[in-house]
């Protein structure tokens, strides 16, 4: 059965570097695995995937982008998605960007949330595993 995934910008920075750390490795083999799952990305997570990179060539960056806006679905985050976020933020206690990307992966019903900067193995909502794939299990 093919999941719905949502995946956070730090795992996307770790995938685009290409500086053969332990870190870039590591996603370049999670994203394989993931290959034939319905992967999600919001307009937040393009956007600060943007700034992230923004050091390296404009025109490299964008490329790169693009390419990730076509192979992945990609969740808009519109005035529904902020009033979860709120509500989240509110039982959670995330800050309003990490609530933001948890309402996007609840919408569009994601089963698993890759990041590092959140709870490793909680589920929100009873319906979201958030896995930090950097952690040792």
């Amino acid at each position: 059965m093919r999941d719905r995934i949502f995946i956070d910008t730090n795992i996307l920075v770790y995938s685009l570097l290409e500086d053969n750390s332990q870190k870039h490795n590591q996603t370049v083999h999670l994203m394989e695995s993931l290959k034939g799952n319905f992967i999600f990305v919001s307009t937040q997570v393009l956007n600060e995937l943007y700034v992230s990179l923004q050091k390296h060539n404009i025109d490299e960056i964008e490329n790169k982008i693009k390419k990730i806006m076509s192979i992945y679905n990609i969740s808009i985050p519109d005035l529904t998605t902020i009033k979860l976020c709120w509500k989240i933020r509110k039982k959670y206690a995330y800050s309003y960007w990490d609530s933001l990307i948890l309402a996007s992966a609840l919408e569009n019903n994601c089963a698993i949330l890759y990041t590092e900067d959140m709870q490793s193995g909680q589920i929100i909502e009873d319906r979201l595993k958030i896995i930090n794939p950097y952690k040792q299990k």
